[in-house]
């Protein structure tokens, strides 16, 4: 069976979170988008070559985290021939049998636009900031981090595509995580929002769930 839920939204909302859950609950593969690119910057040399050789393994390292990492990412990811090669994994990744879960920017418009299932997840800039400051552990104070959250906002814009500016990200449930419900139960409704699109067509699943109270709108 192939079935694969896309999960978007900006770095530090939550997104990543739900999708580890939705995962392991229906025992689909789970690949978090974002380390793509860090593990083709941190590989050094010839990027492109980077990008086309790259396999699950490189994912599996550490370093992937650090702020290095990230800037790397950052350099790398300008390239259209990386962007293009890492497209066709992770679109590779979606197709494989037995479900799969992607998430990170523009799943649900550019990598899996026939999604059964698609997911906006996002967050407040204070939580968005409180978040990262909590994981980072790099001596930047929260309210530092709480500017670059609220400066990265204005360059981009709510719900905006990195690799198709202007695009929001189509229909979608919206999920925003610092609603007032435990942990347990916003993964627990989540799973059943993939769990009720099962036999039914995608433009139906988010109506379903939304209806039986998953999202905070």
């Amino acid at each position: 069976m192939r079935f694969t839920v896309a999960i978007d939204g900006p770095a530090a909302a939550g997104k990543g979170t739900i999708s580890r859950a939705v995962a392991a609950h229906f025992g689909f593969a789970h690949l978090d988008t974002g380390l793509l690119y860090r593990a083709v910057g941190v590989k050094g040399g010839d990027p492109v070559a980077a990008a086309r050789a790259l396999t699950p393994a490189d994912l599996d390292r550490d370093d992937l985290r650090s702020l290095a990492a990230g800037e790397a990412a950052s350099r790398v990811a300008a390239i259209p021939e990386v962007r293009s090669a890492l497209t066709a994994f992770q679109r590779d990744f979606a197709r494989r049998e037995g479900g799969a879960v992607l998430d990170g920017r523009d799943i649900g418009t550019v990598i899996c636009p026939e999604a059964e299932v698609k997911l906006f997840v996002t967050a407040s800039p204070e939580e968005r900031a409180r978040r990262r400051w909590l994981e980072s552990g790099n001596g930047e104070s929260l309210e530092t981090v709480l500017a670059q959250v609220r400066a990265r906002r204005a360059r981009h814009g709510p719900r905006r595509c990195a690799t198709a500016p202007g695009r929001g990200c189509g229909p979608a449930g919206h999920v925003r995580p610092e609603c007032r419900r435990s942990g347990d139960a916003r993964r627990g409704r989540d799973r059943r929002a993939a769990e009720a699109s099962r036999g039914v067509i995608a433009q139906d699943c988010v109506s379903r769930v939304a209806s039986a109270g998953l999202f905070c709108l």
